[in-house]
């Protein structure tokens, strides 16, 4: 049994080489899981908290902390006992990360899932980083936008991650240090990349049925 977290730049082609290394140990990739995970605890719409998490760090979490509309929380939430906001979020989020470690043969996608799972005996931490230019083509060819409206948008989600991360006293998250591999994906193939996380899982594996 392993845990693999995935911690990546914006845009550098991490979530695509992840769901891959998933794919190819058979392993849950949790992505999108965790924010169906997060809303059924909350009792909250997978909208709601898509927006929660879509602007963790942000202004918009502070404006709602502040004065909530009464007419965006009935159209959003799925009845009127659900609420979440960032606080709430980021603690369903510890909890939630450490339950998909605890089930084990996962695959986590990112969200500080590298400190919640720092100290855990069967976890693999991985960075995926990549040059600035090859972001903003990934993100160019995906949401099919104009170089300008990409280069805006990987800086605006660094900055954004940036805060959010400061907001919980961490600022070292692309510090190699922190990782059992770090790799770049503007020099190592994708398909190289997800050979050497599945070689690190299954050692990983192996450890665990030996002792």
């Amino acid at each position: 049994m392993a845990v693999i977290t995935i911690s990546r730049q914006f845009g550098c082609g991490g979530k695509d080489l992840g769901r891959k290394v998933a794919d190819v140990l058979g392993y849950i990739f949790a992505d999108s899981e965790i924010i169906s995970r997060i809303a059924e605890a909350a009792n909250v719409s997978e909208t709601w908290v898509e927006h929660v998490e879509k602007e963790a760090g942000g202004k918009f979490l502070w404006i709602i902390s502040q004065m909530v509309s009464k007419g965006l929380v009935e159209k959003i939430l799925k009845d009127e006992r659900g609420y979440i906001d960032e606080s709430i979020y980021l603690d369903y989020l510890v909890v939630l990360i450490a339950q998909f470690a605890e089930e084990g043969d996962v695959v986590i996608m990112g969200r500080g899932s590298q400190y919640i799972l720092q100290d855990h005996p069967d976890a693999i931490h991985i960075l995926l980083v990549n040059s600035a230019e090859n972001r903003v083509k990934n993100i160019m060819e995906r949401h099919d936008l104009t170089h300008k409206k990409a280069e805006q948008m990987v800086q605006s989600e660094d900055k954004r991650r940036a805060a959010l991360y400061k907001k919980i006293g961490k600022t070292d998250y692309e510090e190699a240090g922190l990782y059992d591999l770090a790799v770049n994906l503007g020099r190592v193939e994708a398909d190289t990349a997800r050979d050497l996380i599945v070689k690190l899982a299954r050692h990983k594996e192996t450890e665990s049925t030996d002792i």
